[in-house]
């Protein structure tokens, strides 16, 4: 989040240890940039952007020409090549370690001036512009020098100049100073620039920001859902590769309508008094792999899934089927599809399982669950008691799958099969119910409680407490 403000030393502090927190989380096309005045002037206030904003070229031209109306117009410009929020964390002694501080000359900078404008996201090419943006603001072309130069020239305080210095910036493994050891030097600049400035007793205004980024944050890409028909399960982080492998699509007259993607898809036959065990996810996704859908079909009501294999279980032939229907309840006004059944067929045989009771979701939606057993709290029944499902176990890791109203390569806004209840969370209510309970009742039981209305005197007679009426 940009903030924007007038702030004294200790807000300067504070701000090289939330800066990094308040800033855009994409960070890779933003720089920091920073805006002070020389002592004895101000700077005008201006109003924070909303959160997460970034400052665009005509948003910062409007906040230097606000902050421009009180302060000199002799203006210092330091642009270095790269520069992040993170390297204010990382190398201002943020934490405690002041003496490890590279940025001890622009603190020293901000504790004279009586205001400060912060500016922690701008992009790149509002950045870029900045020597433009000044140059429009007094009229006068800039002057590139160092502080050599800058020593030799006599300044009129009367008189506008715009004077740019380019700060170097390499963080990389082929050069011979570090990060750290450049940004201390670029520092020890701003410092030799503002005590010539001040020995002249020429007031300034300074800014100190960079052309692009020294570090790309990672955004995490959230699993928010774009539309109806837009969020998938499957998205990854960008920059590193996308999901293992893309879902198993079955297309009708050209246009997708059946999606489906799981970790494991494992089936277990009972055989020898004893389970054995196939994974045929390795069979189904993956670089290179192109499943066998024939069989496969889909309408708007209907829709069926068939991945063939061969030599599974020592099995010639084997297809997995997965067999949804959609219709309308009028109960919920709305249209939903099911997973009426998982079948299996393996050289002429057949095994159901069904599933219509448990596995559902909305007609536009996707259905995900983290696992699909019918074993391990199924949602997944022998058809019959005497169908061969008996002998099967299958289970299915992290499934996701869609039968209607597919648009593209992506899966709709997935209804999960967790329940909003869990076990633990009726077991922590419950639990937390007979807690009440029982304080309750103590309470009470407390509240019954009457002092006696008559003691012993030790000096006099004693109570007599008679036995009966």
């Amino acid at each position: 989040m940009a903030a924007v403000g007038t702030l004294s030393y200790n807000g300067w502090k504070m701000f090289l240890v939330f800066m990094c927190v308040f800033a855009a989380v994409n960070c890779d096309d933003k720089v920091p940039l920073v805006v002070w005045a020389s002592d004895g002037y101000a700077l005008s206030p201006a109003n924070a952007p909303s959160s997460g904003h970034t400052v665009s070229v005509d948003e910062l031209g409007s906040y230097l020409s606000r902050a421009l109306s009180t302060s000199p117009h002799n203006l210092l410009l330091f642009l270095q090549d790269k520069l992040s929020v993170e390297d204010f964390t990382m190398y201002g002694g943020v934490f405690g370690n002041k003496q490890d501080s590279v940025f001890r000359n622009l603190e020293g900078a901000l504790r004279s001036s009586s205001s400060s404008l912060w500016l922690p996201s701008v992009s790149s090419t509002a950045a870029a512009s900045v020597s433009t943006l000044l140059q429009n603001q007094i009229e006068t072309a800039p002057l590139y020098m160092n502080p050599d130069t800058l020593a030799q020239l006599r300044l009129n305080a009367s008189v506008a100049a715009l004077l740019v210095f380019r700060l170097p910036y390499s963080g990389g493994a082929d050069v011979m100073m570090s990060a750290k050891e450049i940004l201390s030097g670029n520092d020890e600049v701003i410092g030799q620039v503002t005590s010539i400035m001040k020995t002249q007793s020429v007031p300034y205004t300074a800014v100190f920001t960079a052309l692009q980024p020294s570090r790309v944050v990672e955004e995490e890409v959230s699993l928010a859902v774009r539309s109806v028909g837009s969020r998938s399960l499957l998205q990854s982080r960008r920059g590193e590769s996308p999901a293992a492998y893309p879902p198993v699509e079955f297309k009708e007259k050209g246009s997708s309508c059946i999606l489906m993607w799981a970790e494991k898809l494992v089936v277990s036959l009972y055989r020898s008094e004893k389970w054995e065990r196939h994974d045929l996810a390795s069979k189904t996704f993956g670089e290179g792999v192109t499943p066998n859908l024939n069989g496969s079909s889909c309408n708007e009501t209907h829709s069926r899934l068939v991945l063939n294999y061969e030599d599974v279980l020592s099995f010639r032939s084997f297809r997995l089927i997965f067999i949804m229907n959609q219709r309308h309840y009028k109960v919920s006004a709305r249209r939903w599809f099911t997973m009426e059944r998982v079948q299996l067929e393996y050289d002429g045989k057949k095994a159901s399982f069904n599933g219509s009771r448990h596995i559902y979701a909305p007609a536009e939606y996707s259905y995900h669950c983290a696992s699909v057993s019918s074993s391990n709290s199924p949602q997944l029944f022998p058809h019959s008691a005497k169908d061969n499902a008996n002998e099967w176990q299958i289970s299915f890791h992290d499934l996701q799958i869609q039968g209607f109203n597919v648009t593209g390569k992506d899966f709709s806004y997935a209804s999960d099969c967790a329940a909003f209840f869990t076990p633990g969370i009726w077991m922590g209510l419950v639990t937390s119910l007979l807690m009440m309970l029982v304080l309750t009742y103590g309470l009470h039981m407390i509240m019954q409680l009457r002092t006696m209305d008559r003691f012993d005197d030790p000096k006099g007679p004693a109570i007599s407490v008679p036995q009966t009426d």
